[in-house]
């Protein structure tokens, strides 16, 4: 196994594993700081803590650019199943830094230890979702890395770094609960192109991104029921002030109400969210 930096605390193992570039290093670190925690062998903070970074830890590759620049694929092709499994991976990797971030970043909130323990457990999934996509890649011959990615993703951290309703807002419930629109229809292309084996890494991607939802809207509830505040309303508040662009259509109706994210949070937002 390779050997890991001492964690001092679970905010010191979370801002270790976001400012690893070496991404063997960052999912090791995220999922042995989620097992320390769940057997209650670490504090939540320590006076020794690294500082949470405004950046996360990247490799060299790959190379990042704007999100409309990104060239669009075919899945009927091996290249094209290539460039999904890899545009996934980073977005995969982003995850794992962005439930990280919710942890070390908010970790002086007045919230239970529960909120810990649910964003932990999805930063060790979203490790797992990583490693498995990466495999994938590199079964069909490729490397994450060797195709550029866009610049997008982390964005939506900065933006919502000094408030936690809006992050839970626009991360979970915006960015994440999108997964589980778009996800079902790209299981089903690997399928008919014969990519059993890719199609099973997006089903349990798409299994566990339910739950993912379902700790940020768990969370974002419990903010709004503190501050008295009605949570559709609130959501439509925080997206309009820290969400670029309209929601997208078609949605997920079933599996985001089953997350606990009902229409009543985002349909009346899909023409226009800013003005």
């Amino acid at each position: 196994m390779t050997d890991l930096p001492e964690i001092r605390s679970l905010r010191d193992g979370a801002v270790r594993a976001i400012r690893a570039d070496d991404l063997d290093i960052k999912t090791l670190l995220t999922q042995e700081t989620a097992r320390r925690w769940n057997e209650r062998t670490l504090s939540l903070r320590s006076p020794l803590d690294m500082a949470v970074p405004e950046c996360p830890g990247r490799p060299q590759k790959p190379d990042l650019i704007p999100p409309r620049q990104m060239p669009k694929r075919a899945l009927t092709t091996d290249k094209g199943r290539i460039a999904l499994l890899h545009a996934i991976a980073h977005i995969e990797l982003n995850a794992v830094d962005l439930a990280l971030d919710i942890v070390a970043r908010f970790a002086t909130e007045p919230v239970p230890n529960s909120f810990f323990d649910g964003w932990m457990k999805v930063a060790f999934e979203e490790a797992k979702h990583f490693r498995m996509v990466r495999d994938r890649l590199r079964e069909l011959g490729a490397e994450y890395g060797d195709l550029p990615a866009h610049d997008g993703l982390w964005q939506a951290a900065h933006d919502t770094r000094n408030d936690l309703t809006a992050r839970l807002a626009v991360v979970p419930l915006i960015l994440e609960a999108r997964g589980l629109d778009v996800t079902p229809a790209l299981q089903a292309k690997m399928r008919e192109a014969g990519d059993l084996e890719s199609a099973a890494v997006l089903d349990v991607i798409y299994e566990d991104e339910k739950g993912h939802v379902a700790v940020g809207a768990k969370w974002f509830r419990f903010l709004c029921a503190r501050q008295k505040k009605d949570p559709a309303a609130a959501f439509q508040a925080l997206v309009r002030a820290n969400f670029r662009g309209p929601l997208k259509a078609p949605f997920n109706d079933i599996a985001r109400a089953e997350a606990g994210l009902t229409p009543s949070f985002y349909r009346s937002m899909t023409a226009s969210v800013n003005t």
